[in-house]
């Protein structure tokens, strides 16, 4: 039995398949005739480093007195399922020269499966193609013919061309063919045009036709016409459709020994290939996400072009029969598998190379970069592996113990402390441990004060400071619930807080809790409020301006950020009138019934003998508030905004809690041609606002909904200009109330938000605050300098003092010249010394605090303004 075996290779998930035709050839005179094509799964074992057989599949054809070839093979997606599937292009030739074709699918089971056929009356030869369907494409006479599984019919397509450089799939388009034909210049084009055009220049225009459209696609998009003329082979790497626009990345090769890279049509890049006469272009992705052009040549060379920075030649190789794309060795990245010549060996696979120019390198099955140690070496250098990782996992674990102990510690240690402070804050006599119990309790840390039974001094300091505080200080103290908000206010007097700063609250429960906090997180608000309640604004505590060396984000949100800070800072209390504190609900309802004290933080300054002040720190007790589950219900503590007659009535302490609850927003509105007398009507129709009755100014939003609760204060100063302030509970109500607000304002108006107050109240604060800078910098050096000369050593110093004669008289005599010398040098001296003052570290340091705290001042209005 004599074989006649023809071998194509192709790479289908990271395995290779290698399809061999071999013709069966019985004794002389037999008529029949059996043709096997058999194929072979081959996989890559990174263990042996060869390619080992994991399954096969045969396919039988009686094939009497007919010569039977493999055209070509390729992956194609299989348009009944949506699976690429390999796919085989065979041909039959009978005597009487007609020509069958045959295309089989290749399914994951070794089964071959006949898709479909069709005959003609000559060979294919030139650009033969497989594409989805599956389908074929072959060009014949300059003319583009192809025949598919759904109609089995050979269709041709209303095109003439020289060449097929590239078959694929484009975004919206479906199958693309793309080629190069004679120039087709349309006859209304007037000769002046032919002269400056491309394809009239050249003869030659690139195309794009879309086989399921039926259409013609615009070949510019793809590279210019006057590459028509040297451009052998295309691949497209990369296609999208970008507002409206098809934007295609591609590498062409040329005859001129070139690889160019094409951008919407444009040219990148160009890199000099090594060798004459490039057939073919394919890419490939490596793991260090590296894109590779590998271009194939009619000499059986092989070239890679990486793409970085700019394209060249990476690698190149002799004698490739063929050069495989795919995941052979499974790390999830795409290799080279270049399959070389051996005369010796019939084994299409007895010499390759694997790689990715970077960590992968296979050869012949010897790994030229071993991944793992040597065989001998392996078990030892496990073991030593895992008794690492064990002691790594160990000394883990004692960490984590250790992190677990110091935060127990740290909780005792907070716990321990509220207790004290809520003993303190209630004037209870508190016991403090022993240097032992703390020992017992605390893990080995050592009492700060000693085992005595008389408190410490500090301590009686506080509370003989606290008592100085006094009795009636606190006009009324209530409690709101808005939302999942408490609100708790605390309404002070006159006489108490004007002299205070940096004021706050705070809320203790008042339980003995072992597991959790006592101190409930909130945030405060300053409501100043004039007893006429013909004014109202929100005052929330000021952050820090940010680094000066950093730029201002315009378009940052940080500005709406910092309404609900961590502490207050230099909060003025001039007209103040309550204090409110915002923590929230839902957290306090799971005990059912809660007490909580009410405490007052606060700085009190005292103006000493050298005009700076001192400030002490301040905590009262204000009270309790009751709150349980069963009040909630019942909406006790509830707001109750009602209409009567056109007003909005609800008590100071309602107005207050939605205004501590929500956010304050300035616009100013400007309108250069029409008066904005809609913003009125909207505010009393659309937006269903009643003004309060204490509060003209100030309006209700009674619509229902998202906005209900919201608060408007419209200010008109002329016709055309006003300043409207929201006070809402979160951002998507302002986006709705603005959104509504746009809709009735008049064309060409200008809404600005004002983020720190309107420009011209903060100049005149900025003035103020310099002119207090400067003065502060004048009586802090001016008023100190007689008491620094005093302290110098060389004021008042018996024999220092030089008789005032005139200098001419002195210039007399050899006398007069040497004690005009004296003089000189004691002058000198005093100079000297007078440009090394030095001052006392008390005085420096009051200095120094003194022109901070102006400067600050200054700063923050600048930041503001």
């Amino acid at each position: 039995m004599i074989l006649d075996e023809q071998e194509q290779v192709l790479s289908y998930n990271g395995e290779v398949l290698i399809f061999q035709l071999s013709k069966t050839k019985h004794v002389e005179g037999a008529a029949d005739k059996t043709m096997n094509l058999c194929v072979r799964r081959m996989a890559f074992n990174r263990d042996t480093k060869l390619f080992v057989q994991k399954s096969s599949g045969v396919f039988s054809m009686c094939a009497s007195h007919l010569k039977v070839e493999i055209i070509c093979c390729s992956c194609i997606t299989d348009s009944r399922t949506g699976i690429v599937l390999p796919c085989i292009l065979m041909k039959e030739k009978t005597r009487d020269n007609v020509v069958k074709y045959l295309l089989l699918l290749l399914h994951s089971s070794n089964q071959f499966e006949q898709s479909f056929h069709f005959t003609l009356d000559y060979e294919l030869k030139e650009d033969i193609r497989l594409f989805t369907g599956p389908s074929v494409l072959w060009r014949h006479a300059n003319k583009l013919f192809y025949v598919s599984s759904d109609t089995c019919t050979v269709l041709s397509a209303p095109v003439e061309l020289s060449s097929v450089v590239w078959t694929g799939e484009i975004e919206n388009e479906g199958t693309v063919v793309l080629g190069i034909r004679t120039a087709c210049l349309s006859e209304s084009e007037d000769e002046a045009e032919f002269s400056t055009s491309d394809r009239a220049i050249w003869g030659t225009e690139f195309f794009g036709y879309a086989i399921g459209a039926q259409k013609m696609l615009t070949g510019t998009c793809f590279m210019p016409h006057a590459y028509s003329r040297v451009v052998t082979s295309v691949c497209v790497c990369k296609n999208e459709i970008l507002k409206k626009q098809l934007r295609i990345s591609l590498v062409a090769i040329t005859h001129k020994n070139q690889l160019i890279w094409f951008q919407d049509g444009l040219p990148k890049g160009v890199c000099e290939l090594p060798y004459e006469k490039p057939c073919s272009v394919k890419t490939a992705l490596t793991s260090s996400n590296d894109l590779l052009f590998i271009v194939s040549f009619a000499s059986g060379n092989i070239c890679v072009i990486q793409s970085r920075e700019s394209l060249q030649v990476a690698s190149k190789w002799q004698k490739v029969m063929s050069v495989l794309v795919d995941d052979f060795i499974g790390s999830g990245s795409e290799q080279l598998l270049l399959l070389f010549k051996d005369d010796s060996n019939t084994d299409v696979l007895s010499t390759f190379t694997i790689t990715d120019l970077g960590e992968v390198n296979y050869t012949s099955g010897i790994n030229c970069k071993p991944e793992s140690p040597a065989a001998e070496g392996v078990q030892e250098n496990g073991l030593l592996t895992v008794r690492a990782l064990e002691t790594r996992l160990q000394a883990g674990f004692t960490s984590v113990r250790e992190l677990q102990q110091h935060l127990g510690l740290k909780k005792r240690v907070i716990l321990a402390s509220c207790r004290t402070l809520i003993d303190l804050v209630e004037e209870r006599t508190h016991i403090l441990p022993t240097a032992k119990e703390v020992k017992c309790k605390m893990e080995g840390l050592v009492s700060l004060w000693d085992d005595v039974e008389n408190p410490p001094r500090s301590l009686n300091k506080e509370t003989s400071l606290a008592s100085k505080v006094p009795e009636h200080f606190v006009e009324k103290l209530w409690q709101r619930v808005v939302g999942d908000s408490l609100v708790v206010g605390v309404e002070l007097s006159d006489s108490f807080y004007l002299s205070l700063s940096d004021v706050s609250l705070s809320l203790v429960m008042d339980r003995d809790f072992s597991l959790i906090s006592p101190i409930i997180k909130c945030r405060n608000k300053i409501i100043k409020l004039n007893k006429a309640f013909s004014a109202l604004s929100v005052s929330s505590c000021q952050i820090e301006p940010p680094p000066k060396k950093m730029k201002w984000d315009l378009h940052s949100k940080s500005d709406q950020k910092k309404e609900f800070p961590k502490r207050c800072s230099s909060v003025q209390l001039d007209g103040a009138k309550t204090v409110t504190a915002v923590t929230s609900l839902s957290p306090l309802l799971a005990f059912h019934h809660v007490c909580c004290i009410v405490l007052l933080h606060a700085k009190k300054k005292k103006r000493q003998n050298n005009s700076l002040q001192a400030s002490k720190k301040v905590t009262v007790c204000c009270g309790k508030i009751l709150l349980s589950l069963e009040d909630i219900s019942n909406e006790k503590y509830s707001i109750k905004m009602l209409r009567d007659n056109n007003f909005c009535t609800g008590s100071v302490e309602d107005i207050l809690a939605v205004l501590a609850v929500s956010v304050r927003f300035s616009f100013q509105i400007v309108s250069s041609d029409y008066t904005l007398a809609s913003v009125n009507s909207w505010l009393r129709g659309e937006m269903e606002c009643t003004p309060f009755k204490e509060c003209h100014d100030n309006i209700f939003c009674h619509k229902a909904g998202n906005m209900y609760g919201t608060v408007f204060n419209w200010t008109l100063k002329n016709p055309f200009e006003g300043v409207l302030i929201l006070f809402c509970r979160n951002l998507t109500v302002l986006f709705q109330c603005l959104h509504s607000l746009t809709r009735v304002l008049p064309p060409n108006c200008d809404v600005k938000l004002l983020r720190s107050g309107s420009k011209g109240v903060l100049t005149e604060q900025l003035a103020l605050a310099l002119e207090k800078e400067m003065l502060a910098l004048r009586s802090s050096f001016f008023s100190k300098e007689s008491q620094a000369e005093n302290s110098l050593p060389w004021r008042n110093e018996p024999g220092k003092k030089i008789s005032d004669a005139p200098v001419a008289s002195l210039l007399d005599s050899k006398e007069g010249v040497q004690q005009l010398r004296k003089k000189l040098q004691s002058e000198r001296e005093e100079s000297v010394l007078s440009m090394n003052q030095t001052v006392n570290g008390a005085l420096y340091q009051e200095i120094a605090l003194k022109i901070a705290e102006a400067q600050l001042s200054s700063d923050m209005i600048v930041w503001r303004l």
